[in-house]
């Protein structure tokens, strides 16, 4: 979003239609997504859905706001109630509970490019669901430049979301 609220894909700096997202300036094209991760982010979106009801939206690969230079579309993004669902804006900062990325052979990507800009844009609970080493990356306390902690849980450990810590995962 510019400063009027406008978004790169209303400005004509992005089409709709490609598959692509902006993150800090720069236009990433977005990979096809393999069966393993399309049925990972699935499952992973279905499952916060029946935890969270009724408590936070499930978006799936989606634009947040996050910036005037920023508009990525995380896997899933768990963000606030909105009675319109985001017709008139995208989830910004304020509105989002936790952003989930699926890795399957962008780990490094999600690490090291879209880490820093979620940080960056004070997103609280970042992870990412590392298909092929079945680990969960957790980032939290966003600082400038990227989160100060990184926890890596294995597949049968319990964590809790930040914004509700009284609901296991």
């Amino acid at each position: 979003m510019d400063s009027r609220g406008i978004s790169p894909t209303e400005t004509g700096i992005l089409n709709p239609d490609e598959r692509v997202e902006l993150i800090d300036g720069q236009i990433i094209s977005i990979s096809a997504k393999n069966p393993p991760h399309a049925a990972t982010n699935l499952c992973a979106a279905d499952y916060l859905k029946n935890l969270l009801a009724r408590l936070a939206l499930i978006r799936i690969q989606d634009p947040i706001a996050l910036s005037y230079n920023s508009e990525p579309e995380p896997d899933i993004a768990v963000v606030q109630i909105d009675p319109r669902l985001y017709q008139d804006f995208h989830p910004a900062p304020a509105n989002i509970f936790l952003l989930v990325e699926i890795a399957d052979t962008t780990l490094e990507t999600d690490r090291k490019r879209k880490a820093p800009a979620y940080a960056k844009a004070g997103i609280n609970d970042y992870s990412i669901l590392d298909f092929n080493r079945r680990q969960v990356y957790v980032f939290r306390e966003p600082g400038e430049a990227n989160y100060r902690l990184e926890t890596v849980f294995n597949k049968d450990d319990v964590l809790s979301m930040l914004a509700f810590p009284e609901i296991e995962v």
